[in-house]
């Protein structure tokens, strides 16, 4: 029951901030904020995933609370797939492109870096 309380207060926590992140940067003709919001959960994932290997106090509750929770409510892959059905749908054929390639190589760089800053 501990794992599934840590797992929901970083949910909680982590769509809070994709919330605010939202009013910060509204989305106009490019998802800026959804793009902004995985890269940034990428990196802060990778950096979660080294400290969790080098550092033994570093427990899985701290894993399932930060990684889990929190960045699972941060990030938004779900946001992220209707946003490209739309794009798709308005023949935003470009911005299609732009947008799924910068999100994932970026978020793949983003992983990298956060985990090699704290390995």
């Amino acid at each position: 029951m501990k794992h599934f309380l840590l797992v929901g207060l970083g949910g909680a926590i982590g769509s809070i901030l994709r919330y605010g992140s939202s009013l910060l940067i509204p989305a106009k003709s490019f998802p800026a904020s959804t793009l902004l919001v995985n890269v940034a959960g990428s990196f802060i994932i990778g950096a979660i995933w080294a400290l969790s290997i080098k550092s033994q106090w570093f427990s899985d509750s701290w894993k399932l609370f930060l990684a889990t929770g929190i960045c699972g409510g941060f990030t938004t892959f779900s946001t992220f797939s209707l946003e490209n059905m739309q794009l798709l749908q308005q023949g935003k054929y470009a911005l299609l492109t732009l947008y799924i390639g910068s999100s994932i190589c970026l978020g793949l760089l983003a992983v990298m870096a956060g985990y090699k800053l704290l390995q």
